[in-house]
């Protein structure tokens, strides 16, 4: 497979890019390959600078529900381009979306709209903090939230630890409020909440892990963060950027039936274009400006042209079958991937959860970041670029979910389910 053009590209970016990306993870320095620059999409394929073409599994990362250039999306971008493309000012456009997402999430009866998923869990911080009057936050190792400075925090030694800043740049003061659990660690939780439980302003969550790998939540463990924050006057967050009308119509909280009190989205509901929201109960939401005192602003938050293709995109995930058509597709892959790694005698976990697929090269059950951290991960390299040259396209990363979509045809499955056998037969030897 030629990627001559591709890798030209990549030298030109370098030199004036960080790195040559605009996203560190796109860089794939973790399988040891350089990017392939994509000139252009269509259904559930990608098409390179060089003219390869790719089944692809990544979808911009979450958001591509409907595949590439839907119609109806496509059709709803020209009508408003043809009005304008950011007026910093109010369209009937941010009411409908904010009254379909208040209709599909229960727990949401109010929503603020902003420009991406890390908006969105920063404003839910500050929220939290600000309603409670309480500074400290529980997150859990390997759930991403974005890079905020509160949120970028690096893992303890597997125990409840005040946070250690992620990156340079981020002062130990930003993030000392901020304290980081195992996933799926109910002990760990229920002792830290008896112990402080009266100064944390909130839990922050992945209801379903996507940034570790799809790593899906214990029996329990979803249920008893909502008992113990209630109990306790924290809030529960739940970020939905990943899972938000991914997993079901109502996200994860439907498909687990929890309620939060504040949730996080962004991906689907702008069709592929930048939005995030964060959006709870009515009470919780007036505190933010200008109802109330906390503040959160952004010139292009509720963008026209975000807001149409999210609503076109919402729309079709109404239809009847819609998430029973492609989750069966995720489901025949999830076990059509697990044949072919035992076929070849290779150890390796794989688990989906709606159309959400996590696999794992480790024999451990994954339950957690430490469980995800025992792949082999030269041995996801070498799967990923077999993957890559026989035209499947999936994250350059082992701690990435895989997501299906609704352009996904039988035929495409099928032929990534061979792809693999064929590549992971071909590492054994």
């Amino acid at each position: 497979m030629k990627q001559k053009k591709s890798r030209r590209l990549f030298e030109s970016a370098v030199k004036i890019i960080p790195g040559g990306v605009n996203s560190p993870v796109r860089a794939c320095r973790a399988v040891g390959a350089d990017p392939v620059f994509i000139d252009h999409a269509d259904g559930c394929m990608l098409f390179d600078a060089d003219g390869n073409s790719y089944i692809d599994y990544v979808g911009s990362w979450g958001p591509m529900i409907l595949g590439h250039r839907h119609p109806r999306v496509i059709e709803a971008l020209a009508e408003i381009l043809e009005r304008g493309t950011s007026f910093g000012a109010p369209t009937e456009l941010e009411i409908n979306l904010a009254e379909m997402i208040v209709d599909a999430v229960e727990s949401v009866e109010m929503v603020r709209m902003v420009n991406s998923g890390t908006e969105a869990t920063m404003s839910a911080i500050r929220l939290a903090r600000g309603v409670t009057g309480r500074d400290l936050v529980i997150k859990f190792d390997g759930c991403y939230h974005g890079h905020a400075d509160t949120l970028l925090v690096e893992a303890g030694s597997g125990v409840a630890t005040f946070g250690i800043p992620g990156s340079p740049g981020v002062p130990k003061s930003v993030v000392e409020h901020t304290l980081s659990l195992p996933y799926n660690d109910i002990e760990a939780v229920r002792d830290i909440m008896t112990r402080q439980g009266d100064r944390i302003a909130c839990i922050i969550v992945e209801p379903v892990a996507g940034n570790m790998g799809l790593v899906a939540p214990a029996p329990g463990f979803l249920e008893m963060l909502r008992e113990l924050t209630h109990a306790s006057g924290s809030l529960l967050i739940f970020d939905e950027v990943m899972t938000g009308f991914r997993v079901a119509y109502g996200g994860a909280q439907a498909l687990y039936n929890i309620r939060p009190d504040i949730s996080c989205f962004a991906k689907i509901i702008g069709g592929g274009l930048p939005v995030g929201a964060y959006g709870g109960r009515r009470d919780i939401m007036e505190h933010v400006s200008p109802r109330g005192a906390v503040y959160q602003a952004g010139t292009l938050s509720g963008n026209p042209l975000a807001m149409a293709a999210g609503i076109a995109t919402l729309e079709q995930l109404k239809a009847h079958g819609f998430y029973e058509n492609m989750n069966k597709k995720a489901e025949q892959l999830a076990g059509g991937l697990k044949k072919a790694a035992e076929s070849a005698g290779i150890k390796a976990r794989v688990d989906h959860v709606g159309s959400m697929l996590g696999f794992f090269f480790t024999d451990r059950e994954v339950t957690n970041f430490e469980d995800a951290k025992t792949s082999d991960l030269e041995l996801f390299a070498a799967y990923y670029k077999g993957m890559l040259n026989k035209g499947i396209y999936l994250a350059p990363s082992q701690f990435e979910s895989l997501f299906v979509s609704a352009a996904h045809g039988i035929e495409q499955i099928e032929a990534t389910i061979k792809a693999a056998g064929e590549v992971l037969d071909e590492l054994r030897e």
